[in-house]
């Protein structure tokens, strides 16, 4: 399998997408004006204690107060997490990390539990837990990782080394490239160590990298073949940083200088307006509906136009295995977090359920994203939950629409006509008017003057007084005002 990382700068916007085989699995979109926080370290104030939900809300120099859970500020492992109110109080300075960026309406999620990345390492400076990414699975490799960075801390002789979590990169790294991370992450924690010393409250003590930079740090595997940025600048950038921190993926950075805009050359434009469509149609003739909501995610299988070639189950089982590696892509794609449910077509069979959802999991396997498959409810839907830290694509890209305020419904030109009516009535009863004049949209206008012209007149009579109406290009469909003469 081939995969590529292509990076596309301008002013405005920085953007990622990631290509397996041709086809984009990833975009990561970052707003020169509105770049993710996830990452950064403050020194924040408290500014009020919850004792009821066991939380605080901690100022850290941001438009919304962040929320911090008692769980994230206790020491204690387990269950018995200590209270709140003993734990931090009003005024109080709190060094913190974001681990979720403000989504929507929630501010930024935060823990005391500090940490910073590198290539093969996550540093934690209040911990001394050694823990490996459970996704290198070899037993030995697994020891000898443990071992290595055991013999590292002990060489460097430093005293309160910290915790370490190996990330998945580091299976199969050389002990001197292990030992380079551990310095320079030391080196990083003794300079944000003498900041928080002397720094006042709300500040910015640590800000993670760039997305550029964070993809080479955070994506790159030994399948990336290519990673191509069209900016000769942060070419640049991008070559020195690896020749500090990752020299061994240096011949695979090339600078695109082409004509065409390098998302247009792999047809990622395109796919990133169809991953903002709710209907996701599948080869097969079936289709996914993919609703995100406030509480959760909800996707639908559907066997559409595909009637398969022996029998209703074949078909059925067909289609739920197509939709499951579309899911596991756009779940990536869309990068949609929370809570997801999945409602496959029914299946009979139990051994084509186990199939199906066997296909989500591997499918999965590939997401960096950290996700849970719950199981089955009785209902026959699946339940799963996809880590979420920062925004979706559509969060990113999109707003609710102004005229149906998200809901994606509007209300169509008749009951619109009729509550138009109900307001000539209370305006009626409430003052004195020669008539009225209603400012509607086009169609809204259409209707009260076609089919409920009738409906009009014996308004007209009942109230004796005259209604007149006029076009409002601007207006939307629910839009109207009722004017007096």
């Amino acid at each position: 399998m081939s995969e590529e990382i292509l990076i596309n700068i301008t002013p405005m916007e920085s953007r990622v997408a990631v290509v397996e085989n041709g086809v984009l699995q990833e975009v990561h979109v970052e707003r020169t004006q509105r770049r993710g926080i996830v990452g950064n370290i403050y020194k924040g104030k408290v500014v009020r204690v919850l004792p009821g939900m066991q939380a605080a809300f901690v100022d850290i120099g941001l438009e919304r107060a962040a929320f911090i859970h008692a769980s994230e500020i206790s020491q204690r492992e387990g269950s018995a997490v200590e209270n709140i109110s003993a734990l931090v109080h009003e005024g109080q300075a709190l060094v913190v990390q974001v681990t979720k960026d403000p989504i929507g309406t929630k501010g930024a999620r935060l823990t005391t539990q500090l940490s910073i990345p590198s290539r093969y390492l996550v540093y934690m400076p209040r911990s001394s837990h050694v823990g490996i990414s459970l996704k290198i699975e070899d037993e030995a490799e697994r020891e000898r990782l443990k071992q290595v960075v055991s013999d590292c801390v002990e060489k460097e002789d430093i005293k309160d080394a910290g915790g370490f979590i190996l990330r998945t990169a580091a299976e199969g790294a050389r002990a001197d490239d292990i030992l380079q991370d551990i310095r320079y992450l030391r080196r990083l924690w003794e300079q944000i160590g003498s900041q928080i010393q002397t720094c006042g409250a709300p500040l910015v003590i640590y800000e993670d990298l760039g997305l550029a930079l964070r993809t080479l740090r955070d994506l790159v595997n030994p399948k990336i073949e290519k990673i191509r940025i069209d900016s000769r600048e942060t070419f640049q950038k991008t070559t020195q940083f690896v020749a500090e921190l990752m020299p061994e993926i240096a011949d695979r950075l090339e600078h695109y200088p082409g004509e065409r805009p390098i998302f247009d050359l792999y047809g990622v434009e395109d796919e990133i307006q169809r991953a903002l469509e709710r209907k996701v149609p599948l080869k097969s003739g079936g289709y996914l509906v993919v609703d995100p909501a406030e509480a959760m995610t909800t996707i639908d299988v559907n066997t559409g136009a595909f009637v398969g070639h022996r029998n209703l189950e074949e078909t059925i089982f067909k289609t739920n295995l197509e939709a499951a590696t579309a899911i596991a892509r756009q779940l990536r794609l869309r990068n949609i977090g929370g809570i997801i449910i999945i409602d496959f077509i029914d299946m009979e069979d139990e051994e084509h359920q186990r199939q199906v959802l066997r296909t989500l999991e591997k499918q999965l396997e590939r997401d960096h994203a950290k996700t849970n498959i719950i199981g089955i409810t009785e209902l026959g839907l699946v339940q799963m939950t996809r880590k979420r830290t920062r925004e979706s694509l559509e969060q990113v890209l999109c707003e609710p629409c102004i005229a149906c305020q998200g809901r994606g419904k509007l209300k169509t030109p008749e009951t619109v006509c009729y509550e138009i009516f109900r307001e000539i009535l209370r305006e009626a009863r409430a003052y004195q008017a020669e008539g009225y004049r209603v400012l509607a949209n086009q169609k809204v206008v259409d209707r009260l003057l076609d089919e409920e012209s009738g409906n009009v007149a014996e308004l007209e009579a009942f109230i004796g007084r005259t209604i007149r109406f006029q076009v409002e290009s601007m207006y939307s469909q629910e839009q109207y005002d009722v004017v007096l003469l």
